[in-house]
């Protein structure tokens, strides 16, 4: 029985029951809610994904899906990341309902309600799960931080800036002219 001083963690069987017409996140059993992102975001969301989605099935590397899709990290820890990968050999964490563990990479696009649980929380957690590769878009500087899991946790590898071209070590041949990612809309 929990005392009256011990604050009561959430679990994912506790998300499971939460309404479905808002987006919901679960970090170290503190329940936090996901507002919808602006139309900047959905834009690069939309050009990433599609440049990604591109690369990975022309060369058959794995799955990429985008939010909302549960990352189901631990009975505590639910997260649903911008844009996600899993690698062909580690398609066994997919099920209909969720992704079970880790995915290779996670992307995540900075919005002002959640770049401070992005930059900081999230790459923590992220390294404590095992995700390889944590991209960090940020609309405003137009800029993308590939962080690489190391001993230490998520240590930056590259930022790559709107004139740059994104190389991903977990994806190599990748090349993403960032130009294209961060173009206004017409």
């Amino acid at each position: 029985m929990a005392r009256a001083n011990e604050l009561i963690k959430l679990t994912y069987r506790d998300y499971l029951l939460l309404p479905e017409d808002s987006r919901y996140e679960l970090i170290e059993g503190d329940l936090f809610m996901v507002p919808s992102p602006n139309e900047l975001h959905q834009r690069i969301s939309k050009r990433l994904e599609y440049e990604l989605i591109t690369f990975v099935e022309d060369r058959e590397l794995g799955e990429i899906y985008d939010a909302p899709f549960d990352v189901v990290l631990s009975t505590h820890n639910v997260v649903q990341p911008d844009i996600l990968f899993v690698a062909r050999e580690r398609r066994g964490i997919i099920t209909d309902k969720n992704i079970q563990g880790a995915p290779d990479l996670i992307i995540e696009i900075l919005s002002p309600g959640t770049s401070d649980r992005d930059l900081i929380v999230k790459r923590t957690l992220y390294a404590k799960y095992g995700v390889k590769e944590y991209w960090i878009v940020d609309p405003v500087a137009e800029s993308i931080e590939i962080c690489r899991l190391a001993q230490s946790g998520m240590e930056t590898f590259q930022v790559y800036l709107k004139e740059n071209t994104l190389k991903s070590p977990l994806l190599p041949g990748l090349e993403l002219n960032l130009t294209k990612i961060f173009k206004p809309r017409k």
